[in-house]
């Protein structure tokens, strides 16, 4: 019988705590019957919404936990008040001490962050974690690192990233040798500012074995899916996130409104209805939602804290890939690897 992966949640998080992780855990369970839960959280709240799912109340194990981090609370004060204690740090914590595979939240990006950094630790040589994200394109997915983990970065912890996130594209694109880019206002060489020109000459010039490095891709390349990986600080991979969120909104609002306007758009619309039936669901977010914490010793995904059921659903279902394929032995090994001049 195969071994069952082991997925703690913190049920308390994100906009609808309870209401949305619970259906979602529920989702995931029918796709992979082979998850084991620890759900972290009120038992009073907990347990009347988990008979409503029996074959997930049968996989899952109740730990009760009294407080619960605010989306607003910030990352100190999410610390002070739930270190040990809160669902989101008990999580976390189930993957430190071995009870759990990957901890699913989602919580306070913030307070999920540093919770992550001080229960787990980063790995060995690795100065600063990043969040990766699944960002959909015109010929399937790729991913991107880092979207809001750190501001700033230098050449090394840019190279640390291209070898993570190649290590994330091995397993979620059953790829030997993913391709990387990094992303700069421009593709000439001699464009970008120096530290992203210093990670480029790195990583051109050690030739990994486990990556093919393509240079620097512009933000175009993002929706064409030019690489299988695109890496940048999360400064602007926020920024980049945020813009490619709002214009999706953006874009189905005018088509909202187009297809309204007049009776002969109306009439249109039900011809193309099959056609934007496909545009909806190619660009439905919670088909992509689960940010990956790279960097820790441990497997962390972030779920969207607005999410519904469905989307909870995709976070644990990308926890489940990074867990059963083991994402941590991946990156150790491709590390271990890696280019030998990576500056102090």
């Amino acid at each position: 019988m195969p071994k069952a992966v082991r997925i703690s949640l913190d049920a308390m998080g994100g906009d609808h705590g309870p209401s949305v992780v619970i259906p979602g855990a529920a989702l995931a369970l029918e796709r992979h019957p082979d998850i084991r839960f620890l759900m972290f959280g009120n038992e009073a709240t907990l347990a009347p919404l988990l008979n409503a799912y029996p074959k997930l109340k049968e996989a899952t194990e109740i730990r009760h936990s009294e407080i619960a981090i605010s989306m607003d609370e910030k990352p100190s004060q999410a610390i002070r008040m739930g270190r040990g204690k809160s669902s989101m740090w008990k999580a976390v914590q189930a993957v430190r001490d071995n009870e759990a595979d990957a901890a699913v939240s989602a919580g306070n990006t913030g307070a999920l962050m540093a919770t992550a950094k001080i229960c787990l630790k980063t790995m060995a040589h690795i100065e600063r974690p990043a969040i990766a994200c699944m960002w959909p394109t015109l010929r399937g997915e790729s991913i991107v690192l880092d979207v809001g983990a750190t501001i700033g970065a230098d050449a090394g912890h840019l190279v640390d990233m291209a070898i993570m996130g190649a290590a994330m594209a091995r397993i979620v694109f059953d790829l030997d040798r993913p391709t990387v880019g990094l992303l700069n206002v421009g593709t000439e060489e001699i464009k970008g500012i120096e530290t992203v020109k210093e990670a480029a000459r790195i990583l051109k010039e050690s030739s990994l074995p486990n990556l093919d490095y393509r240079g620097f891709v512009e933000g175009d390349d993002l929706g064409k899916g030019t690489v299988d990986v695109v890496v940048t600080e999360g400064f602007t991979g926020n920024i980049a996130l945020k813009t490619a969120e709002g214009t999706a909104k953006q874009i189905g609002e005018y088509l909202r409104s187009a297809m309204s306007r007049t009776l002969m758009a109306k009439i249109g619309y039900l011809f193309a209805k099959q056609a934007f039936d496909a545009l909806k669901d190619k660009m439905d977010p919670r088909k992509v939602n689960g940010g990956v914490f790279l960097g820790l010793e441990g497997v962390v995904v972030k779920s969207h804290g607005g999410t519904d059921a469905l989307g909870f659903a995709s976070a644990i279902d990308v926890a489940y890939d990074m867990a059963h394929f083991e994402l941590m032995n991946t990156i150790r090994t491709m590390l271990e690897h890696g280019p030998l001049d990576q500056p102090a």
